[in-house]
């Protein structure tokens, strides 16, 4: 990519206003004050120990020499924290960071060093692919197990068996052995295990993007069927847009440490300092700086320009960009992209890759208009994120799914593309 350009990172690392907190101990206010406390975390470490020595050999050599090659990793770092119940967080952090630790804290698969770690009601976790899973056993056998593991007596799995196997779409491999599934037909029976576990707590942890689109999108009509329902949801996931779509809170870890606690939209910002090495909340003062601009709405208009929210697949559709300056901006960019209802992302461009110069911008509001003449994607529904920002050196401020519109046409083929096809023979 050459300096200067604009790529989809950039509508992934949002800058909107972040209202980031540099914090160790506080309390989601996002749910009702009535609402109860189902998870809480009291100062709370974890700390691993690494071994350098991988080999019998290392270990030898390292004894002869006294050389201690032992490592203390502390992976959750004196952490107070509390969720209440019917609130779905999302944890957010670079690898390494503690997340997945901290889910395994909440769900009783690891003890914390010190501190404590308590919660009420039944958990269900989905923390790593087929856990629970015996590979020698066959899929039915392991629903039992693994139903078992999660607190569910023979005779409830025996009302809920026929369910599961609907839900996973495994079929006629339920009686094979799991050692022979794919990744995706584990991650599918394990999901349907948990999701039928009747949960008051589901942890997820980056499961989400396996199988394929059709049960994506069962499981995300599951979970917010869940949400609906009042239950919570603790969910880890790399994929902005599934963040922003699911999760009402955010904690963003660093180095074992919570460093923001609050709105998604300032987590994902927050994030995006952690990773480019920011102190948290460097970019909000970026932007009170430089007061960049901001998207305040996006819209989908036919070829004469009408507004709609369902477009005909190979046919044109423009994607119109409204913003709002504080100051004139004699330069100024926009990028956009399209993603599917699961977050997947599917077209995506801005003007740096276009080669377009935009005029000046006056202080005020103004749009400008991306014309897409021949929108090749296939029947579904999809949602459109937009992004601008006076220059590339400065941060892009983004409003995601700020548009909403679906696809028809030939239902023929699956996934995300939309192309003519004929059977010869």
């Amino acid at each position: 990519m050459r300096s200067g350009s604009w790529c989809c990172c950039c509508l992934i690392w949002p800058s909107s206003a972040c209202r980031a907190t540099s914090l160790r101990s506080f309390d989601m206010t996002t749910a009702p004050v009535t609402a109860p406390e189902v998870v809480r975390f009291d100062r709370v470490s974890k700390t691993f120990t690494i071994r350098k020595d991988n080999s019998l050999k290392d270990r030898l050599v390292g004894f002869a020499r006294h050389r201690d090659q032992r490592r203390q990793y502390r992976a959750i770092d004196n952490v107070s924290l509390s969720i209440k119940a019917g609130t779905t967080v999302g944890l957010l952090g670079a690898n390494g960071s503690g997340k997945s630790t901290l889910l395994k804290l909440i769900g009783g698969i690891l003890s914390p060093d010190t501190g404590s770690v308590s919660h009420r009601g039944r958990i269900a976790a989905l923390l790593e692919l087929g856990a629970g899973f015996h590979p020698d056993l066959s899929g039915r056998e392991n629903v039992y197990l693994n139903a078992a593991i999660l607190g569910l007596t023979k005779t409830e799995t025996d009302e809920r068996y026929d369910e599961i196997v609907r839900f996973s779409g495994i079929g006629e491999f339920i009686d094979n052995q799991v050692k022979f599934y794919s990744s995706g037909m584990y991650m599918r029976l394990a999901f349907a295990v948990a999701v039928h576990t009747d949960p008051d707590i589901l942890l997820v942890d980056e499961v989400l993007a396996v199988g394929d689109e059709a049960f994506q999108r069962k499981c995300m009509d599951r979970i917010k069927q869940f949400q609906q329902e009042g239950r919570t949801i603790v969910l880890v996931s790399h994929a902005a847009s599934q963040v922003s779509e699911l999760c009402d809170t955010a904690f963003v870890l660093k180095d074992g440490a919570v460093v923001y606690a609050g709105d998604v939209s300032g987590g994902l910002s927050a994030l995006r300092d952690v990773m480019e090495g920011k102190r948290v909340g460097e970019t909000l003062e970026a932007e009170l700086r430089t007061k960049a601009l901001e998207v305040i709405a996006i819209e989908t208009l036919t070829a004469d320009g009408a507004a709609a929210d369902t477009f005909a697949s190979g046919g044109p559709m423009t994607i119109r960009i409204h913003v709002n300056a504080d100051v004139d901006c004699p330069e100024w960019m926009t990028g956009f992209s399209i993603d599917t209802s699961m977050g997947q992302m599917v077209l995506a461009s801005n003007t740096d890759r276009l080669s377009a110069t935009l005029p000046p911008l006056a202080r005020g509001t103004h749009h400008m208009d991306y014309h897409i003449e021949s929108l090749n994607l296939a029947v579904g529904e999809y949602f459109v994120n937009a992004n601008t920002s006076p220059t590339v050196e400065v941060d892009t401020h983004i409003l995601w799914q700020g548009a909403r519109f679906s696809v028809t046409g030939n239902e023929a083929n699956l996934g995300v593309v939309e192309a003519e096809m004929t059977v010869g023979y």
